[in-house]
């Protein structure tokens, strides 16, 4: 319900729920000896097992949303850096808006963790947390924090790893233009500079998006087996 491309808002509430039920019930026979002891008690031991498995699962899900919405923070970065302000288009992840490139950089980004079947991964992962955490056991809150914040921490520096080429080409030439201004005040180099600024920066977006989203792709399962 909360991972990546699944938990978009553009998937309908229904979709979604079906799926976590039928992977529930695909998963049900492998861990029947350990769920089942929990699910045929006392009703609060139930209540209990129900509200730490779902709770698990959301930890689970949340890490793993907040690296995938890092592209976007990326993505805005790379926008600023760029001069790159065209009209707000619709996000791929929020019912919300956001710029196309940004857009682009998400959408590709998600397939290309979609392509190496990172949701296999991450039952896999959920899978073999009954190894770790037991059945009716409420994780941590400390573990959990820690968990998240570590997530956030990495995900910050890796997004803004991706983007520093822009951010050095934007500094750079916002630098040239203020001592070309300064040489003949009289030139509207705002207005001039602008496209230059915006065709260097596709130019860089043209070479580099496959390096971008390459890294994007091996930092996610980096951050995610360290979990």
């Amino acid at each position: 319900m909360v991972m990546p491309g699944f938990s978009s808002a553009r998937l309908p509430m229904q979709i979604r729920l079906f799926l976590a039920l039928a992977l529930s019930l695909a998963l049900l026979p492998l861990f029947w000896d350990i769920l089942y002891p929990p699910a045929s008690a006392a009703p609060e031991v139930f209540i209990v097992t129900i509200f730490s498995e779902t709770m698990t699962g959301v930890i689970f899900g949340l890490v793993a949303r907040i690296y995938v919405l890092g592209i976007q923070f990326a993505g805005a970065i790379i926008g600023m850096a760029i001069s790159f302000n065209a009209t707000p288009s619709g996000d791929i992840f929020e019912d919300s808006s956001d710029n196309s490139l940004t857009s682009l950089l998400a959408t590709g980004a998600l397939l290309i963790l979609f392509v190496l079947d990172f949701h296999h991964y991450m039952i896999k992962e959920l899978a073999e947390s009954y190894q770790s955490i037991p059945v009716g056991s409420l994780i941590g809150s400390q573990r959990s924090l820690v968990s998240l914040t570590d997530t956030l921490s990495a995900s910050f520096m890796i997004m803004l790893r991706l983007a520093s080429p822009f951010i050095l080409y934007g500094l750079l030439f916002n630098v040239v233009v203020g001592l070309i201004n300064k040489l003949a005040p009289q030139i509207p180099l705002y207005f001039i500079s602008t496209p230059f600024a915006l065709a260097g920066g596709i130019l860089l977006i043209y070479f580099g998006i496959a390096a971008i989203l390459d890294q994007f792709a091996d930092g996610f399962f980096v951050i995610f087996g360290n979990l």
